[in-house]
């Protein structure tokens, strides 16, 4: 028995080893690194930009003739606006470090900020994810159409196709889609992210229903996403359907088919997979304004609402909870271009 446990014990010491001195260990701890120096920049900035604003969450307060002096005064030490605007900013860091604890929610009666964050990135993650899929599950393949039928009709459709989605950004398309639901009231719901009876339905009947909530706020989000990656996949795929080796393999008497997805497709994806933390940027970019006109339960109708009632910890922290989604974006697409090609080395990516 010892010496079992002894040969599992090295064998777990020599794989850690292993991973502890891979390259994609280190370029992760890297970025993590840059990740901290670069939220910490951005919660300085946001949180002096934030006290620029006139007034404070308290002028709403001081409008209620209910609302005493000594209320107002309670609340001004509770957040500590009786303090210099520094010592205010590094009271705030300093309990997120030592607690986790993002302060209290002045216009959601008090309750912490982190219960706040996490009911609603769940729901802003699953639209942006969601959208992510359907684009690239559209466009990837009209892409692959284009290329191979270059300058023919079908090309030349799916080109006026792609013009026309890249001249509607996510702020029109969401208008012309709410005017959409309108016309076919009640066929697609608009409003949240489930039904009223959605607490009596099974499991099954549950996740359709939240995905019949999706259709609309994806759709909002995955055209402009669609059109543009689609061009990119037919220039990618046109300079690489030119080079020799996939001649090559086309007078060994490969199918076309193989010659396609398999040849030209693995050198292609690299550049798409480049693009894929970017894609998920915009998307997350995008998902604010969707949000708000489809009323869907996410951090960028959260932090509207922060903003138009002044509550800077809410508002300070829905910004650092984005700017973490969008690092994490790129350092998974990094390390998925890693993984499809493990030629590439990842301190090139830098």
């Amino acid at each position: 028995m010892t010496a079992t446990s002894n040969s599992s014990a090295q064998r777990f010491k020599t794989q850690a080893l292993r991973i502890a001195n891979s390259e994609s260990f280190g370029y992760v701890v890297k970025r993590i690194l840059q990740a901290l120096l670069t939220l910490l920049l951005a919660s300085a900035l946001s949180f002096f930009i934030a006290q620029m604003m006139p007034g404070d969450f308290l002028d709403q307060m001081r409008q209620n003739p209910q609302v005493s002096q000594e209320t107002l005064e309670r609340y001004r030490q509770l957040f500590g606006l009786d303090r210099p605007l520094w010592e205010q900013y590094f009271r705030w860091l300093s309990q997120i470090i030592t607690r986790g604890d993002f302060g209290l929610s002045s216009s959601y009666a008090m309750r912490s900020v982190s219960s706040l964050l996490w009911e609603r990135v769940p729901a802003t993650l699953l639209l942006a994810i969601t959208s992510l899929v359907v684009t690239w599950a559209i466009a990837i393949p009209l892409g692959i159409l284009g290329a191979v039928h270059q300058n023919q009709g079908l090309d030349r459709s799916l080109r006026v196709l792609s013009y026309i989605g890249q001249g509607f950004p996510t702020l029109i398309t969401g208008l012309l889609l709410l005017f959409f639901a309108q016309l076919t009231s009640p066929l697609f719901p608009v409003g949240g992210m489930t039904s009223i009876d959605h607490a009596d339905l099974n499991w099954l009947g549950k996740i359709l229903d939240i995905g019949w909530h999706l259709v609309l706020p994806t759709l909002a989000l995955s055209i402009t996403s669609f059109a543009g990656l689609q061009r990119i996949t037919r220039g990618e795929f046109l300079d690489v359907l030119r080079q020799d080796y996939i001649q090559t393999a086309r007078a060994k008497g490969l199918s076309e088919r193989r010659v396609i997805y398999v040849h030209a497709l693995r050198n292609a994806i690299n550049p798409l997979i480049t693009l894929l933390g970017f894609e998920f940027a915009s998307l997350l970019g995008g998902a604010f304004i969707t949000e708000n006109y489809f009323s869907w339960p996410g951090l960028g109708r959260l932090t509207l609402q922060a903003v138009q009632s002044q509550d800077l910890y809410l508002v300070m922290a829905s910004l650092m909870m984005g700017g973490v989604m969008l690092i994490l974006g790129n350092l998974l697409a990094d390390l998925a271009l890693k993984g499809v090609d493990p030629r590439i080395k990842l301190s090139e990516l830098n």
